[in-house]
């Protein structure tokens, strides 16, 4: 494990924070929290934490006795010192004469002796960092300290390993026991300069921030070292099809197998969104022979049972052309998975006291021999920060399984840390956006009628994925959006299937369409060109069905509905002068959307359209707005707004239309005119 500590950045980080009025204590456990959880091997997503005890002055010029700890929910690699809220210590250290102390008085007295009452909660482990009289103390749950203490034998080989300097632990559940416990071995070995707490994680401690991280990596380092004795050693791996399906091939089956119905009447689920890893060390542990035994263990370190339950589900590996049998195993595991998932919440929830309410029974992983494994969660975030731990979870056991065999806490305390109200408390509590889970294909993604229908899906919870044909401009309006973006040229199938290939295999499938691409072919019907008037029909009409035929098939794979949603403009009802090459293929697009409500509404797919006119273009320069109007004898703005509520249409306005149609789920074969009113082009 690579030092990383550096006096030019420490000297930088007390300067830095010196300019927003913290001192140096402060600032330099800011830094040497924010190395700590840099390191993925170290810390992921909230694990870990870290303090430092130091004093400030209240408005009264009274100094008082602080530690400054990890807050709960913020992240060690981008924490800033307000993620480490001031606590008065003198209070926390009366607690050690306590016997016990009750999760919630814990909390109270953490949160009334908080210097600054909005600050966030200090960690779990708060008064093990008290109770620990070295100013500064850091904790991580790093790998390879997991890979030693997850065995059967691994509090005698941490001794052996780490010596008398670091006392071990045997597992207690996190809070005021631990933090007894911990100052208890602390005292029977005041030397000592850390704790391993066994099938938990490690501590270090010193003097300065710098002693307390370089124990921490050269306690890493020494694990490292004992593991490299498994170097060059593979697990026995299973023998696997000749011919695999690929995960974009499985993903769309996987999301909809993972689908829970929410109202059946509405056509609503609960989606999943996925993300998939396949790194060497994820397909030697998702491809090892004895996979059924070591990853039905549990996690390798409690906190992490909150984010991908106890166990993942074990699926197989698909066979190419064979996707009928790999659903139907698939199937068949999702739903033992729940059942089982049940049976553990109530074989283990007759015995807590107060009585638990169940969390959902969906799987958080999914492990699949030959492809590797996919991360499951509401949001793509989510699935992302799960599929992160389960490379974490890989990574341990097979160094665990290289030296010895991996053994985790017991399932009873595993239930216990997945239904802790304090470990619960980590992932907050929010109310799922309308379109939470759901994944959003928008082609002319670029465009500025495509950026604002995308913006306002993404507000109401979708996954955004752009479409355009600009490899650059679609990009940049990913970035902007938080978006994937993906070149596409809709007029051609193999760069659509490329495309949709692409969106499987970052989230899993898709659920809506906003097939928005096009351009205005002018020209008067009998005098235009067959090749301008061909031109259209393919990106208009023909693009569409590009899009859409290939949206429909992942949603007929999901068999969980979906939504297309088409950009029909006023010239498909309401045709003008010269505009034939392009009103015309608008109107075949407005057929071809009633034929998908008429075709596919039994599969639960809605189809609808937004018939919209004179959109102020985000594009248009002065330049360009004065030409317009002065070819057309009345300004820009006047022509925008000449309609009956006198009143100019924004691609905002489209947007929220595409929106609504989304959340509509009794509606299909429509078509919603945004224009300001134009009852030439009204149709209902």
């Amino acid at each position: 494990m690579d030092n990383l500590w550096s006096d030019e950045a420490a000297r930088a980080a007390i300067a830095k924070y010196a300019g927003q009025g913290i001192d140096e204590d402060l600032a330099l456990r800011t830094y040497t929290t924010r190395l700590l959880g840099g390191e993925p091997r170290l810390v992921q997503h909230g694990g870990g934490n870290t303090s430092v005890k130091t004093n400030v002055t209240d408005r009264l010029g009274k100094t008082i006795d602080v530690l400054c700890v990890k807050g709960s929910g913020w992240d060690m690699g981008t924490i800033e010192p307000p993620g480490l809220p001031a606590v008065k210590l003198a209070p926390l250290l009366e607690l050690a004469a306590l016997d016990a102390l009750s999760d919630e008085d814990m909390v109270n007295l953490q949160r009334t002796n908080l210097i600054d009452a909005g600050s966030p909660t200090p960690s779990v482990e708060t008064l093990l960092h008290a109770f620990i009289p070295h100013k500064f103390v850091d904790h991580t749950h790093a790998n390879a300290s997991l890979s030693l203490c997850d065995r059967p034998d691994g509090m005698e080989l941490c001794k052996k390993v780490f010596g008398p300097k670091v006392p071990v632990i045997p597992f207690v559940m996190p809070g005021f026991a631990l933090a007894k416990k911990a100052k208890e071995t602390f005292e029977a070995n005041p030397d000592c300069i850390g704790l391993m707490l066994h099938k938990h994680g490690i501590f270090s401690f010193g003097a300065t921030a710098r002693e307390a991280y370089d124990r921490m990596i050269e306690l890493v380092s020494l694990a490292e070292r004992e593991l490299g004795k498994g170097a060059g050693k593979t697990l026995v791996q299973v023998k696997l099809p000749a011919q695999l399906a690929s995960a974009s091939d499985i993903a769309p089956i996987l999301r909809g197998l993972l689908a829970t119905p929410i109202d059946m009447a509405e056509g609503r689920y609960g989606r999943a969104v996925l993300d998939h890893r396949a790194t060497p060390k994820v397909m030697e542990y998702v491809n090892g022979a004895e996979l059924a035994r070591y990853s039905q263990q549990g996690p390798v370190t409690p906190d992490h049972v909150i984010r991908t339950k106890p166990l993942p589900v074990i699926l197989p590996a698909p066979e190419a052309g064979k996707l009928d049998d790999f659903a139907k195993a698939a199937r068949a595991a999702i739903d033992k998975f729940r059942a089982d998932y049940r049976t553990y919440f109530e074989r283990h929830n007759a015995k807590a006291n107060p009585r638990k309410k169940p969390l959902d029974d969906t799987p958080r992983v999914a492990l699949v021999p030959g492809l590797g494994l996919f991360g499951i969660g509401p949001t793509a975030k989510d699935a992302a920060v799960t599929a992160d731990i389960a490379e974490t979870c890989a990574s341990v056991v097979l160094d665990t399984e290289k030296t010895g065999r991996f053994e985790t806490i017991t399932e009873a305390d595993q239930f216990d840390m997945e239904y802790w109200s304090l470990e619960q408390a980590k992932l907050g509590k929010s109310s799922p956006k309308p379109l939470q889970g759901q994944i959003a294909v928008v082609t002319g993604g670029a465009g500025t009628i495509g950026k604002a229908t995308a913006a306002a899906l993404k507000r109401e919870g979708a996954e955004i994925v752009l479409f355009d044909l600009d490899a650059e401009a679609v990009k940049a309006a990913a970035k902007s959006l938080g978006a994937l973006g993906v070149q596409c040229d809709v007029t051609d199938r193999a760069s659509v299937d490329a495309a949709f290939k692409a969106v499987t295999a970052k989230f899993g499938g898709a659920d809506i369409l906003v097939s928005n691409a096009g351009a205005a072919w002018q020209g008067r019907i009998g005098e235009v060109d067959d090749a301008t008037l061909r031109k259209s029909f393919e990106l208009n009409f023909f693009g569409a069905q590009n899009v859409t035929r290939a949206a429909v098939n992942i949603m007929l794979t999901q068999a969980t509905g979906g939504t297309l949603l088409f950009n029909i403009s006023k010239q498909a009802v309401n045709p003008g002068p010269n505009f034939g090459p392009y009103g015309l293929p608008k109107a075949a697009a407005l057929a071809l959307m009633r034929q998908y409500a008429i075709d596919y509404g039994a599969d639960g797919i809605t189809a609808n359209g937004v018939n919209a006119d004179r959109i102020r273009s985000g594009l248009l320069t002065d330049a360009m707005v004065e030409a317009r109007s002065k070819a057309r004898g009345v300004s820009e703005r006047d022509y925008m707004s000449g309609n009956l509520l006198g009143r100019e249409v924004r691609a905002e306005d489209v947007a929220d239309a595409f929106v609504s149609l989304a959340l509509a789920r009794k509606t299909t074969g429509a078509v919603l005119t945004v224009d300001g009113g134009n009852i030439a082009a009204a149709l209902r």
